[in-house]
């Protein structure tokens, strides 16, 4: 949690500091990602930083939170636009589709999103993973218990299931395309939103046996 000194700041001051910060750990990572290079581009003395944040860490931890809280918010805004009178696959696709325009347009969020997912120390990615995790399902659990009381997802579908398989896939499609050996099936790498569009529309049938109800 940042210090009372970090909200006392100007908002253009505190914009500042954090894109320099998305960007630095975006590229680096948490472990290598430099406080010296962040207070620099950010026009500031290092010694800031700690009178906002106690440590690296929760510096970190800050910037993750702050990125998810952007891509949540940004994708409620765009899921409320998408059609609800369709069938729960077509829209899960559209979601999807939403999903990699967004990574593909906001390359400081799709980089935090990266760091938060290839850090290597476990203390570490726990604390931002889980972070993230309650982002996303704050908007995938309610989401999924709306389609399955229209009856688009069977009663008996365990929605566990479904949101851990959700939440698989959109760091996959986040990154796959933007970072070499992520995926050696789809060949997603280099694609453009609308070339990822066929293997969205594969990942979602294959969804589809956990949560189609009977015909």
């Amino acid at each position: 949690m940042p210090t009372s000194t970090w909200f006392r700041l100007n908002v253009a001051k505190r914009e500042r500091v954090l894109e320099v910060a998305m960007r630095e750990f975006g590229e680096n990572g948490y472990s290598t990602g430099s406080l010296n290079t962040i207070a620099r581009e950010a026009g500031i003395a290092k010694g800031s930083l700690f009178q906002y944040f106690s440590d690296k860490l929760e510096f970190f931890a800050f910037v993750c939170d702050e990125t998810s809280r952007r891509i949540r918010e940004e994708m409620e805004r765009r899921i409320e636009r998408i059609d609800f009178d369709q069938s729960f696959d077509e829209w899960l696709f559209d979601v999807l589709c939403d999903w990699t325009e967004y990574m593909a347009d906001h390359p400081l969020e799709r980089g935090v999103t990266a760091a938060t997912n290839f850090e290597l120390d476990n203390s570490v990615r726990s604390v931002v993973r889980d972070t993230a995790n309650q982002h996303y399902l704050q908007v995938i659990h309610p989401t999924l218990q709306l389609w399955q009381g229209a009856g688009a997802i069977r009663e008996d579908a365990d929605l566990d299931v479904l949101a851990t398989l959700i939440l698989t896939i959109l760091p996959f499609l986040a990154l796959a395309p933007y970072y070499d050996g992520l995926d050696p099936v789809h060949d997603l790498r280099g694609r453009t939103p609308a070339e990822q569009r066929p293997v969205i529309r594969q990942l979602v049938a294959g969804f589809r046996p956990v949560f189609a109800p009977a015909k």
